[in-house]
């Protein structure tokens, strides 16, 4: 009796298998830069089943948007969590945001800066900006100006134009000792992720 239902579970797992591998990951994601969620997601939600993290953070996209299906913080949610656990880092940032704002979800700004710095510590610019502004304000962790000049020193060096604000005010903040503390993580965090990722 075991045999038959062995057999309609490989066929199911075989079926799921060939439904994923059909989809389209870059097809899915392009679809959805050039507004066509329908085909968005007729290519992600496969994948997104499959285990995909880039899929998961594309359907919890379309939901959160409401782009070609209802919005739905809930469901947008479990998208986004699915694909941060994973260690996509734009999904630990939106994991981040819908926490910190009670989206689908209760507030908490623990949690929120929790995943701010491990999306943050993967190079993800908004990230870090706001993993430097949570420093200067204490938002979901005790404030740390040094910690904050380090995060600030990074966004900007990423690019981050407006990161440079926040840099001066904090600097005017600091001790000559703590700045130098600062730019010194800032400057060693740098070196470490170019040594991770040569980027």
């Amino acid at each position: 009796m075991r045999y038959p239902i062995r057999i309609v579970s490989s066929l199911a797992s075989l079926v799921i298998a060939s439904v994923a591998w059909s989809a389209d990951l870059q097809k899915g994601l392009a679809a959805y830069d050039v507004g066509d969620y329908e085909t968005s997601l007729a290519e992600c939600q496969p994948l997104a089943d499959a285990g995909d993290a880039a899929a998961q953070f594309c359907v919890g996209r379309l939901y959160a948007n409401g782009f070609g299906v209802p919005m739905d913080d809930a469901v947008a949610l479990r998208w986004y969590g699915a694909a941060a656990a994973q260690g996509h880092a734009e999904a630990q940032f939106n994991l981040a945001v819908f926490t910190e704002n009670g989206w689908g979800v209760a507030m908490d700004s623990l949690e929120a800066a929790k995943w701010y710095r491990l999306s943050a510590e993967q190079g993800f610019l908004q990230a870090q900006s706001t993993l430097a502004k949570n420093y200067q304000f204490g938002r979901g962790v005790d404030p740390d100006l040094v910690e904050a000049y380090k995060w600030y020193a990074i966004a900007a060096q990423g690019g981050d134009y407006a990161a440079q604000t926040g840099l001066d005010e904090v600097a005017a903040a600091l001790s000559p000792e703590q700045l130098a503390k600062a730019q010194q993580d800032a400057q060693q965090w740098l070196a470490d992720h170019v040594a991770r990722t040569g980027q």
